[in-house]
């Protein structure tokens, strides 16, 4: 089984990219990118650098977007991304993870 990674992009959920949220803009391009999974978390709290381009209508707090794939095809997706990460003053961080899949035959002890 090929290794995978989590590219995680924390940013303001407020933030906007062409008059939508910018969350939705990176999962959009993780989707066209085919890419194995993508979700977004909205945070309770948090804190970091901020943008002056916030909606008054949209979620405040900090979110996450999540995506899931081998690690030199997220490396190679940071650079599409770099024009939302620079505008919205995103964070962006690559983590190694193992994928758990349960078999049938494995049972609670």
């Amino acid at each position: 089984m090929p290794g995978y990674d989590l590219l995680t992009i924390h940013l303001d959920a407020a933030v906007l990219w062409h008059h939508r949220p910018a969350y939705a803009e990176l999962v959009h391009r993780a989707r066209r990118e085919g890419f194995i999974g993508a979700s977004v978390f909205s945070g309770v709290t948090g804190f970091g650098a901020g943008d002056p381009k916030r909606s008054p209508l949209a979620p405040k707090g900090p979110c996450a977007v999540v995506i899931v794939d081998e690690e030199p095809r997220l490396r190679d997706f940071l650079p599409h991304v770099a024009d939302v990460l620079g505008e919205t003053s995103a964070v962006a961080v690559l983590d190694r993870v193992r994928i758990h899949t349960p078999r049938v035959h494995e049972r609670h002890r």
